[in-house]
């Protein structure tokens, strides 16, 4: 995949009713790269996440794609460059896996057209780069967590878009589940050049699989650049309120957050 799409937020606004969540936020998504953004519960970053899929109306301001408002484009060709994989999906009772996944084809086909060869082949694909081949004829509330996770990404794939959303893509996942997911999305990026936003909550995963990491405090960017360039002790500290160490990663030369609670402080 040729990577060729710029997605950006300018002096963007997001409110629900009359609560205020980001505020005059400016932001560029790096192309072609993997980019977590990062923050204390209630920052703005799922809030954040809505707006670029262009699920929540911005009050003020834009998000861009390719320099033209999301508003101003169709859904059926905003759906073709971007994919969401919201906070935890519900799949519909009973669905095959199969199915599912064939849903992400949606945004390729008209009202009365049929399968074509290439949906056939787009869904195939998307179930081997998931590992979920042999899961296609069961029932997507059979599976495991993180079975179904996986399931979702590869609809998600089967979309065949330039840029991928996530919204913590490993909540409720054990940690050898969540290092699957984040090793099946560092594929993705490096194999297709597809550009991952995500949203996580654990700062080493993020520093470790991202190239860039936007850390977002009361609604606006307190950080933005490299894992380096985000995660120092005062930027932790600002964001998260925590007292912390940073260490290098000794698997991936990233950096490491290494907490101060109250009872070992010194």
């Amino acid at each position: 995949m040729t990577v060729s799409h710029q997605l950006e937020a300018q002096e963007l606004s997001l409110s629900y009713g009359s609560h205020r969540i980001v505020e005059n936020l400016d932001l560029r998504i790096a192309p072609g790269k993997i980019t977590s953004i990062v923050g204390a519960n209630g920052c703005g970053k799922s809030t954040l996440l809505k707006s670029l899929a262009r699920l929540l109306r911005p009050t003020s301001g834009h998000v861009i794609l390719d320099g033209v408002s999301l508003r101003q484009r169709p859904s059926r060709e905003v759906a073709r460059v971007l994919g969401l994989l919201p906070q935890s999906p519900i799949a519909p009772e009973g669905i095959t896996v199969s199915d599912l996944v064939g849903r992400g084809r949606h945004p390729h086909q008209g009202a009365m057209s049929r399968w074509s060869a290439r949906d056939y082949e787009a869904v195939a694909s998307a179930l081997e780069a998931t590992h979920t081949s042999e899961l296609a004829d069961r029932s997507v509330d059979e599976l495991s967590g993180g079975q179904r996770q996986r399931v979702w990404i590869a609809m998600a794939l089967a979309q065949d878009t330039d840029i991928l959303l996530l919204d913590e893509p490993t909540t409720h996942l054990d940690l050898t589940h969540q290092i699957e997911v984040l090793d099946l999305l560092t594929d993705l990026n490096r194999d297709r050049g597809t550009t991952v936003v995500m949203v996580l909550h654990d700062l080493g995963l993020a520093a470790r699989y991202s190239e860039y990491l936007i850390a977002l405090r009361a609604g606006g960017v307190a950080a933005a650049g490299t894992p380096a360039e985000v995660l120092s002790i005062e930027t932790v500290r600002d964001v998260f309120g925590l007292d912390c160490t940073i260490i290098e990663d000794p698997v991936s030369g990233s950096p490491l957050i290494l907490p101060r609670g109250r009872h070992h402080a010194r």
